[in-house]
């Protein structure tokens, strides 16, 4: 799929861009000019890059060289300082990309729990830390029942400049430099990041490298693509590993999420146990409570059992409901009930709290809504 933004800089590495300035003719040193200019300054246009000639910024143009940051086309302001992002794309796909000042409604990248029953922000407030929510495919095709997103299927994958550029062009619009300022990252918004693996991959080493933001501050979440869980535990740069459980039986998550008639429980779990994980680092699982369907005592204690022994935490989602959803939201009670039994049993628990529900760019509620 990277062949839909071969003329993009966005998605090529220090390398690429440095023989790509050399075979036409100009000095090495060029190829950092242009990683610098477009990862860490983040410019828009060809233009803006002040280090390069008038005359070769001129015929990279020529060349049909672009940037390739995405256009912003819509932004929604949530009242709690969330936003959301609708992004236009070369082909004219959108993606939606959203920005949660002061963390998410859940992992903040250094291991607390910003969601935990925490007060919302104040719109306005001065920068401490942010993160943002990319999304990795145009759509989904996971198909998980109580997901917005799944609603739309699948389009195609993003290529790596069009994830890393999702970043770039919020961190311009905001107005943020990292590493200066601390933004955490995760791949939690459109699409599944293990279906688009090589392109996640390499959107993580850019952001590393280029964009000056730790692996230890991003998190990836993965419906349960067992064969990828064994890779992505391989790789030498990689972020925190979320995995999207959702049920505390398999009868139950194939029926939540179809993906388990494909790899059950019993693969996953085996996955998860036997991930690499490193010092000080935690597993996350993300359990979305569906109102009298999974949110039951008995499906606590059942998940209590399924991760017992596992360094790991669960991080409690009540659903982001609507409409176009057959499911509905539990009682704050049922949800506090729920994280008592896990909790008491000795299983670190959360309850991520919502950010930007009344824009539509909470946990599941990612449809490219324009209106």
């Amino acid at each position: 799929m990277e062949t839909l933004q071969a003329n993009s800089l966005l998605g090529l590495t220090s390398q690429e861009l440095t023989t790509l300035v050399v075979d036409s003719g100009q000095p090495a040193y060029r190829g950092q000019q242009l990683f610098e200019a477009v990862y860490r300054q983040r410019v828009e246009t060809l233009e803006e890059i002040s280090t390069l000639s008038n005359e070769y910024r001129a015929r990279l143009g020529e060349l049909g060289w672009r940037v390739g940051l995405p256009k912003i086309s819509r932004k929604f302001l949530s009242s709690d300082g969330t936003v959301r992002y609708l992004m236009g794309l070369a082909d004219g796909e959108t993606v939606e990309t959203v920005w949660m000042p002061e963390g998410d409604d859940g992992e903040t990248g250094d291991g607390s729990e910003a969601g935990d029953e925490e007060e919302a922000p104040a719109t306005g407030a001065p920068f401490r830390r942010a993160t943002i929510c990319v999304s990795s495919q145009v759509g989904c095709a996971v198909n998980c029942r109580f997901c917005f997103t799944a609603l739309l299927g699948v389009k195609r994958n993003l290529t790596s400049g069009e994830i890393v550029g999702q970043i770039a062009a919020v961190l311009r619009d905001q107005g943020v430099q990292p590493p200066m300022q601390r933004v955490n990252i995760v791949f939690m918004g459109m699409g599944e990041p293990f279906l688009n693996y090589d392109n996640f991959i390499k959107s993580v080493q850019l952001l590393v490298e280029g964009v000056g933001i730790p692996e230890a501050r991003m998190t990836v979440s993965t419906a349960g693509i067992v064969p990828r869980i064994h890779d992505f535990g391989r790789e030498t740069v990689r972020p925190k590993l979320a995995i999207s459980l959702n049920a505390s039986n398999d009868g139950l998550r194939s029926e939540v999420m179809p993906l388990n008639r494909k790899w059950n429980l019993k693969d996953l779990l085996g996955a998860a146990r036997a991930f690499p994980l490193r010092a000080r680092e935690k597993l996350t699982f993300e359990y979305v409570l569906l109102d009298a369907v999974n949110d039951a005592p008995e499906h606590a204690r059942e998940l209590a059992e399924l991760v017992r022994g596992m360094r790991a935490k669960i991080n409690l989602i009540a659903l982001n409901s609507g409409a176009e959803l057959s499911y509905r939201t539990p009682s704050q009670e049922r949800v506090a009930e729920f994280k008592r039994i896990l909790v008491a049993a000795g299983i670190p628990a959360f309850v991520r709290r919502p950010r930007g529900r009344d824009i539509f760019a909470a946990c599941g509620q990612l449809k490219r809504t324009v209106a």
